[in-house]
Formats: C-alpha cells, structure tokens, sequence
C-alpha cells in the first residue's frame, strides 16, 4: 500500500484515518499537525511535525496525503501552504466504502467523502471539500471547491454551494437553490431561497442574519 500522512490531528482527522483504512488502499505514515507536541499519537499513528516537514518526506517517496481539517478557510490556507513549500505533493481522495454515489458524479482532488454518504446522477463535488456522514447531496447539483456539508444534510436536486461555503449539522436545502461563496448555513436550518456570498444564514425557514467576513469560523473545532 502506499504510504501517505494525513494532516491534521483532531477529531475530524480520527474520522478520515478509519475511512482510509477501511478502504485499503494507502497507509498512514503519520500525522502533521501544526500544534500539537510531536510523536503524540491518535489512533495509533504518530505526529511527526508541523507541514514544514513535508519536502523531506517526499524525498523519502512520500508524498501524497489529505488534509484533515473541519473548517473550510483553514483547510483551503493548509492545501495552498503545502503546495507552496511542495509543489509536487499530490492530494488523495478519501471515499469511505459504505457511500452511495452514481457514477456520474464527478469527484475532485483533496475531497472526503464520509460513511453513509449519498451523491446522486450528474453531481459535481470540487477539490478539498468535505460531504461528512450520513448527508445527501441531490442530482445535477454543485459544491464547489473548499465547501463542506456536514452530518444529516439534505441538499436537493439542482442546487450551487459556491466556494468555501458550510452547510452546518441537519440542515436543508431545497432544489434549485443556489448558495453564494463564504456563506454558512447555521444548523437545523430550512433553505427555501438563494443565499448571497458572505452571508451567515438560520432558522426555519432559514434568513440571512448578518454580512460576514471571510474565514469566520463556524465550528469550535477543526
């Protein structure tokens, strides 16, 4: 198998780590982790630094990997950090075995697709996103680069998450919606109409409460 590191370390890292070795296909070298002490372990696997050492890991051959972290802003600054300081690292694609996913739906480089996952006909999924577990994403629909829909979501048919956009826990978006760049929907909400970019948006049904910066945060950890 190849050998590949996974960066990141929390608790979104544990979920990827058991979607790759459910899947057989890479093994985890290690962990980079920009904070965290080197050599602790998660899940058995060792930190072995901050990403600055990843140009001497890929002189050893490794030199492939995803990026393990739960917010979209940090993840996309951690794949532009890392192709900066290693040009030819290579991001894999992480599907996790028990997903349902048609075989038109079109998959990008970096992107994690979570257990129980279902991605209808014709969907397109952009690089570095995150479709976590037990979310649906509807036919023809489109999340694009560095978004992220988390667990319990329900996207309908025809819809446009734009760049770096979050779709929190159990929220819902009906068909034909198109939701702006650098939005979140805030968790439970009901999505009936088009969200502007840099919105943050929730209730049922779900409003726009407030204008917001890019990279705002919206979970408490990564």
């Amino acid at each position: 198998m190849e050998r590949i590191v996974v960066i990141g370390a929390s608790g979104h890292a544990k979920v990827i780590i058991e979607a790759i070795e459910s899947i057989g296909k890479y093994k985890v070298y290690g962990l980079i982790d920009s904070f965290k002490p080197i050599g602790q372990k998660v899940l058995g696997y060792e930190i072995l630094g901050t990403e600055d050492i990843i140009p001497t890991l890929a002189k050893q051959g490794i030199c492939k990997g995803v990026v393990a972290i739960g917010d979209n802003w940090t993840r996309y600054v951690m794949h532009t950090r890392i192709k900066e300081i290693e040009p030819d690292f290579e991001f894999i694609t992480v599907v996790h075995p028990s997903a349902v996913i048609s075989k038109s739906v079109r998959i990008g480089k970096g992107t994690v697709i979570m257990a129980s996952v279902t991605i209808n006909a014709l969907a397109e999924i952009g690089d570095g996103c995150i479709v976590n577990t037990n979310a649906s994403f509807g036919h023809d629909g489109v999340l694009n680069d560095f978004s992220s829909i988390a667990p319990g979501v329900t996207v309908g048919g025809n819809v446009k998450i734009d760049f770096c956009s979050a779709v929190s826990l159990g929220a819902n978006i009906i068909q034909g919606v198109t939701v702006g760049k650098h939005s979140i929907i805030g968790a439970g909400a009901l999505v009936l109409n088009d969200v502007n970019d840099y919105k943050l948006v929730y209730g049922v049904p779900g409003k726009e409460i407030e204008t917001i910066k890019k990279g705002k945060k919206y979970i408490s950890k990564s």
